[in-house]
């Protein structure tokens, strides 16, 4: 599989944008994690995301885009599942300590 940079550059793009909007309804805040942390949330959801929809097949009926709807909800779906379980795991030490 070869990346081009076109796609790597649209992988930033979705994951900046789905980490930022993961970010800011897990905090409440308009700055979300911080700048660093919505990438990284955002990059993990993505691949989260797009592996559920492989998963299930589903298709959102949004468009052909060069950075489609289905993959920003995929990506911002996916970012709160890993946030949701981000909280689980904290929560789960923080009783056995």
């Amino acid at each position: 599989m070869t990346i081009q940079l076109g796609e790597l550059a649209i992988w930033i793009i979705v994951g900046a944008l789905a980490g930022s909007l993961a970010g800011m309804v897990a905090t409440r805040t308009k700055q979300g994690f911080g700048r660093w942390a919505n990438l990284g949330t955002g990059l993990v959801g993505a691949v989260i995301g797009g592996a559920i929809v492989n998963l299930f097949s589903l298709d959102f009926g949004l468009g052909d885009l060069a950075v489609t709807a289905d993959d920003l909800v995929a990506a911002f779906g996916g970012s709160v599942v890993l946030l949701v379980v981000i909280r689980l795991v904290r929560q789960w030490r923080a009783r056995d300590s």
